[in-house]
């Protein structure tokens, strides 16, 4: 398959641009036919949330996004991936997770994009405590059966 394909992976506090990181994957290319972009966002969930505080374990996480990516580049044709994932705290309407995967043809995109963002749900090593709108104590958010269930596609 295409493993010459190095993932570009960060973990970083700053906002990003996807259509930034989109050119970069297709800037100069006359071989990618299909471009599959994700990008997560903060909810307020109905108006309760003010903000979503992310942690996690410096190059643990970047670590683990790698070997999530180089599964899906070895899995799937692609020409490009891109992971970007944000940490601190996030307010609602702000992006939190870009997913971007290049390919000549868009099921290997689709299929690497929807693994990747099945994987880093249920893998990646990031803690999620809601700080609500009340000021009231925080929650960290448990892990879901349902995220589980999407990632168990893959197997």
């Amino acid at each position: 398959m295409s493993m010459q394909v190095k993932p570009r992976i960060v973990v970083q506090a700053e906002d990003f641009s996807a259509q930034d990181e989109a050119r970069r994957l297709t800037e100069g290319r006359k071989d990618v036919g299909a471009l599959v972009t994700f990008t997560g966002l903060c909810r307020d969930e109905a108006g309760t949330l003010s903000a979503l505080e992310l942690e996690h374990y410096p190059g643990m996480a970047e670590a683990e996004l790698t070997r999530i990516a180089e599964q899906a580049v070895e899995r799937w044709p692609l020409t490009g991936l891109t992971v970007i994932h944000r940490f601190g705290k996030i307010p609602p309407g702000e992006n939190i997770v870009l997913v971007i995967a290049a390919s000549s043809h868009r099921r290997a995109a689709f299929e690497a994009a929807d693994f990747l963002m099945d994987y880093l749900k249920t893998r990646a090593p990031f803690w999620k405590k809601e700080h609500l709108v009340t000021g009231s104590s925080s929650n960290w958010v448990e892990a879901r059966d349902c995220d589980d269930q999407d990632a168990a596609r893959w197997t």
